[in-house]
């Protein structure tokens, strides 16, 4: 009796050749998994710096940083952060206007119900940090124990800047040639007789 052909033979080998691998593959359990450095990729970039402080929420670009600058002076004497105003910065732009109408005259809107500070400067572009700062200047001439300005001086641009009840401030600004006129408007208002700004 004659054995498989070879042909026969041929095809039975990759047949059982191919069975046996696939037996071992599925034998074989899986690779590990790969793990991947913590370590961040190196690169001749700087690292990101953090951002920039922004204004306070709702503040437009050029009065960027009014609400800051006031509350670092706050916070000097314990009085509670002011917040940005749109509806105070359009009553203080509308005033601003008005002495930009008048060749940028210093004086006081007296509106019912609102403290108000004015600033003006000839040839420099102020900063609110600027604007602020004078205000706070006055300080020298407040008296915390007597509640009173020395005599001759002025301080309630300062006292209204640190009033403790005041919650917010809203400001305008306006250009006459070289001459920069700032207003500020604050609810509630500041400086009432006989009262403490804090």
């Amino acid at each position: 009796m004659r054995g498989p052909s070879l042909l026969t033979r041929l095809l039975l080998s990759v047949i059982v050749g191919g069975l046996t691998a696939a037996a071992v593959t599925a034998c074989t359990p899986p690779p590990p998994p790969v793990k991947h450095s913590q370590r961040p990729v190196q690169t001749d970039e700087p690292p990101a710096q953090p951002a920039a402080r922004h204004a306070a929420a709702g503040e437009p670009a050029r009065f960027a940083g009014m609400a800051d600058a006031h509350n670092g002076v706050r916070r000097q004497v314990g009085a509670g952060d002011l917040q940005w105003s749109d509806h105070l910065a359009g009553t203080a732009q509308g005033w601003a206007d008005r002495l930009g109408g008048e060749n940028c005259a210093m004086r006081h809107s007296k509106t019912a119900g609102l403290g108000e500070n004015p600033h003006a400067d000839r040839g420099t572009r102020q900063t609110p940090a600027d604007v602020v700062a004078s205000w706070a200047r006055e300080q020298r001439f407040f008296n915390p124990a007597t509640n009173t300005c020395a005599p001759g001086e002025v301080c309630g641009h300062y006292t209204q800047v640190v009033w403790r009840n005041t919650r917010m401030v809203g400001c305008g600004i306006t250009t006459c040639g070289n001459k920069e006129v700032w207003v500020c408007d604050y609810s509630p208002p500041g400086n009432y007789n006989r009262q403490r700004p804090f």
